[in-house]
């Protein structure tokens, strides 16, 4: 029976001369690791398929990200070759519209000009019209002037230098004058 409750000793853990055996040392129990590979053994002989599931569409879900990635970074690339192509088109965009800028600002000032020259030449018309007019109506004022001048002028001489006598017998020779153009 010694050897018996030695050899349960020694499997317990125990050694012959009291001391703790290599397999049971405190905190690193040689069971506690049997017990976690049983453990471990028996779960995944149970979840075997749905780990197996779980990890085939994990798998499949990791794959389709990175597709989905590199679809965004072609895209990206893409985009990026596209800006860098205009960046370098930049210049001679610039240009090409600073010319065609300047062509529209020429045509426009063309045209301002052309526009003034004929609002010149419509108001000198125009004045040249007015002053046209303006001559004439001073040559009718004039000639009338110059008509009521002469007969004011007429008059004062006539009343100055006619007597009443010289006026009776004008009248009178006035009136065989008309006399005769009767008969």
């Amino acid at each position: 029976m010694a050897f018996m409750t030695i050899t349960l000793i020694t499997l317990l853990g125990m050694a012959a001369d009291g001391s703790t055996a290599w397999w049971d040392y405190p905190g690193l129990e040689l069971w506690k690791f049997l017990n976690l590979a049983v453990f471990i053994v028996i779960m995944t002989f149970l979840l075997r398929s749905k780990l197996r599931n779980a990890m085939q569409a994990r798998a499949g879900a990791i794959k389709q990200e990175l597709l989905v990635a590199k679809q965004e970074r072609d895209q990206a690339l893409a985009k990026l070759a596209e800006v860098e192509s205009r960046l370098a088109r930049l210049d001679e965009e610039t240009a090409s519209i600073k010319a065609k800028a300047e062509a529209e600002a020429e045509a426009e000032k063309q045209r301002l000009i052309l526009a003034t020259e004929q609002e010149v030449g419509r108001i000198r018309e125009q004045a040249k019209r007015e002053i046209e007019s303006a001559a004439k109506a001073a040559k009718q004022d004039l000639r009338r002037f110059a008509a009521q001048e002469s007969v004011r002028m007429a008059e004062n001489i006539l009343t100055r230098e006619i007597r009443p006598e010289d006026d009776t017998a004008l009248a009178n020779r006035n009136l065989q004058e008309l006399g005769r153009v009767q008969a």
